[in-house]
């Protein structure tokens, strides 16, 4: 997978609705420049996408067309549940504390 850092102070986990210790981890790397995305299964980090500081605006606006577009109260109820989830630390879903991971080989 590549270069693995710790989480930094500005991110959060997020847990799939299908469970199966599946989580989403978001967090923002200042020095680089770049929103990380990673999706976790258990202690695996299973892909990951880095996106321009530039364009963490427009991705929040969608993020926010989509809770305004909710429509029904109960459907906003959900989301406003959701989001008051307490989310796993880092700590239970994988140690990422070392600096690099092996890159795998493709024969």
């Amino acid at each position: 997978m590549g270069e693995v850092l710790p989480m930094p102070t500005v991110g959060d986990v997020f847990q799939d609705v299908r469970g199966d210790d599946r989580t989403m981890r978001v967090s923002y790397h200042q020095d680089r420049g770049v929103m990380v995305v990673s999706l976790w299964a258990g202690p695996v980090c299973r892909g990951s996408f880095r996106l321009a500081a530039e364009e963490i605006g427009r991705l929040a606006a969608l993020l926010s067309d989509i809770v305004s577009s909710t429509g029904t109260p109960e459907e906003a109820t959900v989301v406003a549940e959701a989001s008051t989830r307490t989310a796993p630390s880092p700590d239970q879903t994988g140690d990422v504390s070392m600096s690099i991971l092996p890159i795998p080989r493709v024969a």
